[in-house]
């Protein structure tokens, strides 16, 4: 969690949490103001309903994206019994039952009256209030729309006001499991400050919480095993000379390769000790996210973020897709043995990323 210290006339005070008194008062804000949530790739999101009805059960939220990926939220107090592993089993209870739908069926029946009362006349009349550039073309949003809802592609957020340890695992699992769907764990914390209200919103990565949380539960070894954090890029670079000897000449070549891209000005880097992993970090610049993780962790390898691919380099992501040589882009899925091909392929993806921004 964030720390947030007020001064006053006695010196710096640590200001603790206020919560919020209930879901509702996190439902309203969140259904307000869903670009506060720091969600993986950035994404735009148009909320289209409200207690949603799928199937027997009632969806939070539901949103979409400009890409056509629809978006599932659901809300908890921290405190809630559900906030654990229920909650996990209700979202997807609702992906499930939305996935293989007909884009007719999920207008029409399932979000016709929210969309009515939103004032929208389609999804795709939704999405474009979210598009500033305007730039979302019709035939490609209708396609997406339906590869979501065909392969069950969706964006599931679980918006919380603390992290219950046993959620982070699950979650942190599932990423790990599938490349399908896109899990944003948010926290909200709330601050009652100088009689405003101040909320700081945060996305948990389980990979890295994981770390931290194992190294203060394994009390019998928490001296020996260091919390992840993060680390000088130097520091990933020493460490190559402790990784399995074949694997040195590879790790070497990923850094010399994201070196390049930030001496272009296409990517900053930054590095994460977990337990004994670490990772270096090939940023966008002005964004806390990538296209790419490189590891070491006995050996060398990538990671691909198909969400970032979607949101900065779309282009990129339509060549990898249709490219019979190139690795399928997923979401946090691994690629060893890296190819001049592909490496070529995703410093292109990193200078259309960089395009976008500076136009």
């Amino acid at each position: 969690m964030t720390d947030i210290w007020k001064q006053d006339e006695s010196g710096w005070r640590l200001q603790r949490p206020a919560g919020f008194p209930d879901e509702a008062t996190l439902h309203n804000m969140v259904a307000a103001a869903p670009q506060m949530l720091p969600l993986a790739g950035e994404p735009q999101i148009a909320i289209v309903g409200r207690e949603v009805s799928i199937g027997a059960y009632r969806a939070d939220l539901v949103g979409i994206e400009a890409t056509g990926r629809l978006v599932i939220i659901e809300i908890k107090l921290a405190d809630n019994s559900e906030a654990r592993r229920a909650v996990i089993a209700q979202i997807l209870t609702y992906a499930a039952y939305l996935r293989g739908e007909s884009v007719q069926v999920l207008e029409k029946q399932i979000l016709g009256s929210h969309l009515a009362r939103a004032g929208y006349s389609s999804l795709f009349d939704a999405a474009r209030t979210v598009d500033q550039s305007e730039s979302i073309d019709p035939s490609a949003f209708e396609a997406g729309l339906e590869g979501s809802l065909e392969s069950g592609r969706f964006r599931l957020v679980i918006v919380l006001d603390g992290t219950p340890p046993e959620l982070v695992k699950l979650v942190g699992y599932l990423e790990a499991v599938t490349d399908k769907l896109i899990i944003d764990l948010i926290t909200v914390a709330s601050y009652d400050i100088d009689e405003s209200k101040v909320v700081i919103p945060r996305r948990v990565d389980p990979e890295r919480e994981s770390d931290t949380l194992d190294s203060r539960n394994d009390t019998a070894t928490a001296s020996v095993q260091p919390k992840g954090h993060w680390q000088e890029v130097s520091e990933f670079v020493d460490a190559i000379e402790s990784a399995p000897e074949a694997e040195r000449a590879e790790l070497r070549r990923l850094v010399e390769w994201a070196r390049q891209l930030e001496s272009s000005g296409l990517a900053r880097l930054k590095s994460w000790r977990g337990v004994g992993r670490m990772t270096l970090l090939p940023y966008l610049p002005g964004v806390d996210a990538g296209l790419v993780t490189i590891w070491n962790d006995k050996g060398a390898y990538l990671s691909l973020w198909r969400s970032v691919f979607e949101s900065r380099a779309p282009g990129a992501l339509q060549h990898f897709d249709q490219s019979g040589t190139l690795p399928k882009i997923g979401q946090g899925n691994t690629v060893r043995g890296v190819s001049e091909e592909l490496l070529t392929a995703l410093a292109a993806a990193y200078e259309e990323a960089s395009r976008d921004r500076l136009e």
